[in-house]
């Protein structure tokens, strides 16, 4: 097969990061939870983590390091563990529904509102989102780069052009492990990561690393193997929001993954831009077929034919061709509202950056085959 769905979950984990699962799967304990050498050396591992994403992204020390299953998690940490009643926001038509939905729940029961920035010409303009700010605004929340378009919003320019009272609190799904993002160079608040995307890792690592001025309630209560003498949550970070028990080798993962990012991240995204502007060349060579983004370092292709859905697309490149993209949505429905792709949706590749012309080439030609059948 040729996996071309790494926008959802990277399909490429480099040899130290299977290695660092192998290892975690044969000897495991619980991080930190126990007093026996075993699970101190993994807290000490555990700790290590934080420091790298730390010092990776910029950020605001281990302590501000909190550990989730996924960047979903990660973002409902940010939004409902920190707004409060009365709160307003400024998200734009760019976000997930990561961001969306729970700022809907919020909203719907009574507890914020929010606006919600336009595109222009498929890009977002920081001069529309301070536009919507207003005295009781909280927070502006914004992705990092698009899934469906693979567009990176300038996040010192909002940063710049919102007040400093406003919390920046950014989705970095699809932006890390491919753009240089530093939280304190461009004002960030909190940043949600996944891991297994462009971090390399495996399924079930994220994390949400936030500044002084972010202080998030728990959304989940229990064990944290401290202070286990209180019923109420402890009141420091990071074990005021890490309930139960981390999944180690995730973790693991995510470590090796994070360093290889380290050694690789801008070579990486010169290759993904040189992937997505050559398909964006063919595609606009191609007849019926319409690009949505533009040449990025996301490695984030969506396009649509004049003659079949993009879920129709999507499933005859899998079945004929063995070539695994995503139709639909892409649980981003504001983005394609603005880019007239609602309700059907667009077909997105997105690419490793283990990959190469091959992979562009023989999707490129499967599309020709497809436009021939429908013409």
């Amino acid at each position: 097969m040729i996996y071309l769905d790494n926008a959802a979950t990277g399909g490429f984990k480099p040899n130290s990061v299977q290695n660092a699962v192998n290892a975690a799967m044969r000897l495991c304990a619980n991080p930190g939870r126990s007093g026996h050498r075993l699970s101190l050396a993994l807290a000490e591992r555990v700790l290590a983590l934080r420091e790298l994403l730390s010092s990776l992204f910029g950020g605001y020390g281990y302590d501000r390091v909190v550990f989730t299953k996924n960047c979903t998690e990660a973002l409902n940490l940010a939004i409902l563990g920190v707004l409060e009643t009365g709160d307003h926001v400024v998200t734009t038509a760019l976000e997930h529904n990561s961001v969306l939905r729970p700022l809907e729940a919020y909203r719907r029961a009574g507890i914020i509102d929010y606006d919600v920035a336009p595109l222009t010409g498929g890009s977002l303009s920081p001069a529309a989102i301070a536009a919507l700010v207003k005295t009781s605004t909280r927070a502006v929340v914004v992705t990092s780069a698009s899934n469906v378009t693979g567009e990176a919003p300038d996040l010192a320019a909002i940063r710049a052009a919102i007040p400093p009272a406003v919390l920046l609190i950014v989705d970095g799904a699809q932006g890390a492990g491919h753009l240089p993002l530093d939280m304190k160079a461009q004002g960030i608040d909190a940043l949600a990561l996944a891991g297994h995307k462009g971090l390399f890792a495996i399924q079930g690592a994220g994390a949400l690393l936030f500044s002084e001025r972010v202080n998030p309630r728990p959304l989940l209560f229990g064990g944290t193997g401290s202070e286990s003498f209180l019923l109420d949550m402890p009141a420091y970070y990071p074990d005021r929001l890490e309930s139960g028990t981390l999944s180690y080798p995730a973790l693991a993962s995510l470590y090796e993954g994070a360093l290889h990012v380290k050694a690789h991240r801008k070579e990486y995204a010169d290759t993904l831009f040189r992937l997505t502007a050559a398909l964006h060349a063919a595609l606009t060579a191609l007849p019926g077929y319409t690009p949505a983004f533009r040449p990025n370092y996301c490695g984030i292709a969506a396009f649509s034919h004049e003659k079949f859905s993009s879920e129709e697309g999507a499933t005859l490149l899998s079945e004929r061709f063995n070539i695994a993209v995503r139709g639909g949505l892409h649980c981003a429905p504001l983005v394609h509202r603005q880019l007239g792709s609602f309700p059907d949706g667009l077909i997105r590749a997105s690419f490793s950056p283990v990959q190469g012309m091959r992979e562009v080439n023989a999707l490129v030609g499967a599309l020709r085959c497809l436009s021939a059948t429908y013409s």
